[in-house]
């Protein structure tokens, strides 16, 4: 009888929450006139990977089309996977499948500490909007080729009309949703909250116990009174420099103002110089050109790689001075290598005096390094270089063998022996 019974309360219980699987129903029917299924940036950005990344614009069409007349049924969504079944001309719909990878711990670690770190980070979020800081952090939204679409049709296309169809879909709920994104990349949206929860008290906690002193002040009455008389009271004493530069405003996106994501970049960048300058009584930007001032910009974005908003801010910076993003890599490559001297280093030939440069060449085949050719302050061998800097510091260089497309590796020494060996990681 009371196992009976037990059954009955098993039975009866309310279904447990699984904050790793979410289910949304079929998405109704809908044309875009505009041939747009996105509607925030973050939806147009997952659209933008699978068109990237399609081999075939005509599937693309089609599976558009079935999105559009509502062909596809119930997603489901599980870190690193879409799934759904998509009706085609058979009666029976097939089921179809968009993998992607998650996101590991040390990325969450960045987009915790970076969302926790400013209040406004956490309201958009709540608000269901993504701020373009913490994609640019962690690079959470998909790159050409990290869409790997599966579907039981036979059709071997890439992706097929029915996996272009459930991406289509995918992307509207990414705009409904945007914590449907965060579970793909691996974390449910109750455990991230509960960590935002935690980690924002901790921060106020922290904030509250190393609050400033009371700040010192003269009464108006006193002040009023001595204008008036002799003079003025003494100034209060200056105030301290704080221990970091502030946190810039929050820029939503609008169709009609600049990216907001460069102008969180040029707002941080703004208050890191002030700070600084407030520190010092010293601007280390202005003595820069606009083209070292470009490269240090692109150098100071956060993240690794090229995602999809690196890749945006290097264009506009490499088109608003006349070159290419190819260019721009290659500097940014080289101002991480050595700053501006780095820099210089790629860009400007110059000719050395020939005592240590001519000491390099019996040293580099004294450690058993093949023989390099000289041109003016380079050393060059099939697909190595090295380069003198006027810092007096070698900087090591890699091209493929056989071309001339020299790109900075490695950090730079004064010995050009040890600039080598830590280019070759021997």
């Amino acid at each position: 009888m009371n196992h009976a019974r037990g059954a009955r309360g098993a039975r009866g219980a309310a279904p447990r929450h699984d904050d790793r699987r979410r289910t949304f129903p079929q998405l109704a029917p809908r044309s875009a006139p505009d041939g747009r299924f996105a509607a925030t940036w973050w939806g147009n950005a997952w659209v933008t990977a699978l068109e990237n990344t399609a081999l075939d614009p005509a599937r693309l069409a089609r599976g558009k089309a079935y999105a559009g007349r509502g062909h596809v049924d119930a997603i489901t969504v599980a870190p690193g996977r879409v799934v759904a079944y998509v009706h085609g001309t058979r009666p029976r719909p097939y089921r179809t499948e968009i993998r992607m990878r998650t996101l590991g711990d040390d990325g969450w670690e960045r987009f915790l500490d970076e969302a926790a770190a400013r209040p406004d980070h956490i309201a958009a979020l709540l608000d269901k909007d993504v701020p373009h800081a913490l994609e640019a952090v962690t690079g959470l939204l998909p790159a050409p080729g990290d869409l790997v679409p599966d579907c039981s049709c036979p059709d071997d296309g890439y992706p097929c009309k029915h996996a272009a169809a459930l991406c289509y879909q995918a992307a509207r709920l990414l705009d409904e949703d945007p914590f449907v994104l965060f579970l793909m990349r691996g974390r449910g949206e109750q455990e991230l909250l509960a960590e935002l929860t935690r980690r924002n008290a901790a921060q106020a906690a922290a904030e509250a116990g190393a609050a400033a002193p009371p700040m010192p002040t003269v009464p108006a009455r006193i002040a009023l009174d001595a204008a008036t008389g002799p003079g003025l009271p003494p100034l209060p004493p200056e105030l301290p420099v704080p221990d970091r530069p502030g946190r810039p405003a929050v820029f939503p996106p609008d169709p009609d103002a600049p990216d907001p994501l460069a102008l969180d970049l040029l707002a941080t960048e703004a208050a890191a110089r002030a700070h600084v300058f407030l520190a010092t009584g010293h601007d280390p930007v202005a003595a820069l050109t606009p083209w070292q001032d470009a490269v240090r910009l692109a150098a100071a974005h956060p993240g690794s790689g090229l995602t999809a908003s690196s890749r945006a801010l290097y264009r506009d910076l490499a088109h608003a001075l006349d070159r290419t993003p190819t260019d721009l890599a290659r500097a940014v490559a080289a101002w991480r290598q050595g700053g501006a001297a780095g820099l210089a280093v790629l860009e400007e030939p110059w000719d050395p005096p020939a005592g240590p440069f001519d000491r390099a060449r019996p040293a580099l085949l004294a450690a058993d390094f093949p023989a390099f050719r000289p041109w003016r302050n380079r050393l060059s061998g099939e697909s190595l270089q090295l380069r003198l800097g006027r810092d007096g510091l070698w900087y090591g260089y890699e091209s493929d063998a056989g071309r001339e497309d020299w790109w900075p590796r490695g950090a730079p020494d004064p010995d050009p022996v040890g600039a080598l060996t830590d280019l070759l990681g021997r």
